[in-house]
């Protein structure tokens, strides 16, 4: 689970300018209205079917400018997805505003090899890399399809679905799918500012699938615990795995939301330290959220690669539900620690930004 910092190379394409004559240029008007017109954002279609613009995802990206929108139709596209840090401002959106419509899928897993013989790793098994600032994806799934079991020979099984490793980017009303490593809430500089706001949205996997050292915030999201066959009081998985800069006061937040799972009961931990380097130290808290009689609830929290969890920071507050429970292995915030730890203190950073609500 060591995620490297490749980027697929993209082109942007420049927008022809109609001149100014006339009136308009004898009043000194001409270089207002050619930067009006330069910046004006535009909608590109994606249609699998011809109908569109274009007819995969990734094409659209190539060709979209910064601030542009990408609507893509109903249908299921086989591609990987790759927005780079200069996409700025980009939205991509499911047409039909639900997001079962509109699936970006593929079968890339950490252990699979690219044509030169090199293995993918975690961040290279991603499905869709989100790298721009101010991005907005909504009303679409993304799902990462590697099966473990039918692949014995794949010691690397991280499977990543989506990550996210932008500023000020925001999901809402979307869809992630995979098994390990889901969903990957990055920072590309460990102590950098990289903030993600996951609204409304759905999240299911098995191992460590949300995991990462940006700061993201989980609001109102159904977070989907899989069975993966252990029996009760055994061990199915692992929800979670920060690996936060000691520098950053904020990791992961999960509050408002729902986890459930069909597994058998005390079979799942909550999170788990990643500790790949010496100040990684992760931050998670999952506040006001319904856990599922699926949760360790003696201890949710376990130790990684031989880092204690205790040297973590984990809290819960005023969770409710089968899962729930208070003792010593279970810290708490109290009312005046839950007061700091809201999705607003997680996401304000420098800026204010607010995209709570």
């Amino acid at each position: 689970m060591t995620p490297s910092n490749e980027q697929s190379p993209t082109h942007a394409r420049r927008r022809p300018v109609a001149l100014v004559t006339g009136a308009a240029a004898a009043l000194g008007l001409a270089a207002a209205s050619l930067a009006g017109q330069a910046q004006a954002a535009s909608t590109l279609t994606v249609a699998k079917d011809g109908s569109g613009m274009y007819t995969t995802v990734q094409a659209a990206v190539n060709a979209a400018s910064a601030g542009d929108t990408i609507s893509i139709a109903k249908g299921t596209y086989q591609e990987i997805v790759n927005v780079p840090t200069t996409k700025t401002g980009l939205t991509l959106r499911g047409a039909s505003g639900n997001a079962e419509d509109v699936v970006i899928t593929y079968d890339r897993a950490a252990g699979y090899t690219d044509a030169s013989g090199n293995k993918y790793g975690t961040l290279g098994s991603s499905v869709a890399t989100f790298s721009a600032n101010n991005l907005t994806v909504t009303g679409l799934t993304v799902q990462n399809t590697f099966d473990k079991d039918a692949h014995p020979d794949i010691t690397d099984t991280q499977a990543v679905a989506v990550t996210a490793q932008g500023d000020r980017q925001t999901f809402r009303n979307d869809r992630f799918i995979s098994r390990q490593d889901t969903v990957l809430n990055w920072a590309p500089s460990a102590t950098g500012q990289y903030r993600q706001y996951f609204y409304s949205s759905f999240v299911t996997g098995d191992v460590d699938f949300v995991f990462g050292n940006a700061t993201a915030v989980y609001d109102r999201v159904n977070i989907q615990l899989r069975d993966s066959g252990a029996a009760a009081g055994g061990q199915n998985g692992f929800l979670s795995a920060p690996n936060t800069s000691s520098a950053k006061t904020y990791g992961i937040l999960v509050t408002g939301s729902s986890i459930t799972s069909s597994a058998a009961a005390n079979t799942y931990y909550l999170g788990r330290p990643w500790h790949p380097s010496a100040d990684a130290v992760g931050q998670l808290v999952i506040r006001q959220t319904s856990l599922p009689a699926a949760v360790k609830t003696a201890g949710p929290w376990t130790d990684m690669s031989g880092y204690s969890w205790k040297n973590a920071r984990f809290f819960e507050y005023k969770n409710t539900g089968a899962g729930a429970g208070v003792n010593s292995n279970r810290p708490q915030l109290t009312d005046s620690q839950a007061a700091s730890y809201t999705a607003r203190k997680y996401l304000a950073g420098t800026d204010g930004w607010n995209p709570v609500g």
